[in-house]
């Protein structure tokens, strides 16, 4: 009983705020400080905000769905073959690999800022998707390639040295037979690097500077609230309840995918 309620507890805790969250999104702005439970009455101004002209939070939205869907797909292709290699072949240097991998996921990445500054300045990068697609893939791709390779790892060899004995080359193998043994882990792993991706904040505010570029993070961050209202928060509500969509309906994707296998 004691566990139960302790889980309780804590689910409350971390969903509370973003209850907090969606009442607040759609309180008028001159309630937006009321501590009412639900909004009385309901409004939509503050989506009207967020989507008014000159917010350009639409085509934020649009440029974060490039980042991180691009940065997903480009990660998974590399580190789905990357963790495969490391989990089955044998050869000399795989566990320093590792060890790398596991060295760069963890360096702090407000350190390469400056740098990459410096570089994509020289380079004529700044105010461009690649900008911070490629800074992401750096800290995604360790992520891809360590979940996998564990996941790989206990997938019985038994399976591709039968599907070899039938005709498949190593290759036809891996991608026949055992990509879709790994689907589950890898549809996680996608998971987990488009939520970090799409939560990326340092990177974009730095990079980019032209509105048309940049993401939703750095959008809302950057709210003031319409002309006509008096307070930016109802906004910035509206906008967060608006990206933590895509995040929950893929993690809920997820989840089905799980239960399903």
């Amino acid at each position: 009983m004691w566990r139960r309620a302790g889980m309780i507890g804590i689910a409350l805790y971390c969903l509370v705020p973003f209850y907090w969250m969606v009442v607040s999104s759609f309180r008028r702005t001159a309630d937006i400080h009321d501590k009412s439970p639900l909004p009385a009455p309901w409004s939509l101004e503050s989506y009207d905000a967020v989507f008014a002209a000159d917010m350009g939070f639409g085509r934020s939205l649009v440029n974060s769905l490039v980042v991180a869907g691009t940065t997903t797909a480009v990660t998974l292709l590399i580190g789905t073959m990357a963790a495969y290699a490391l989990a089955r072949l044998a050869f000399r240097g795989k566990n320093v690999i590792l060890a790398l991998v596991i060295a760069v996921s963890m360096f702090p990445g407000a350190l390469l800022i400056v740098p990459l500054l410096e570089l994509f300045t020289t380079i004529g990068w700044i105010n461009t998707y690649q900008a911070m697609i490629v800074p992401s893939m750096s800290f995604a791709l360790p992520l891809t390639i360590w979940n996998l390779t564990t996941f790989f790892r206990q997938l019985p060899y038994e399976l591709e040295q039968a599907a070899m004995i039938d005709g498949c080359t190593a290759f036809a193998a891996f991608r026949r037979v055992m990509l879709p043994l790994a689907a589950p882990g890898v549809f996680t792993t996608a998971i987990l690097a488009f939520i970090a991706t799409w939560n990326e904040f340092i990177i974009a505010v730095t990079m980019v500077n032209d509105q048309s570029r940049q993401t939703a993070t750095v959008r809302i961050a950057q709210f003031t609230g319409a002309a006509k209202f008096d307070t930016p928060f109802g906004t910035q509500m509206a906008a967060g309840v608006l990206v933590t969509i895509p995040l929950v309906s893929r993690c809920c994707s997820s989840s089905a995918a799980s239960s399903q296998g």
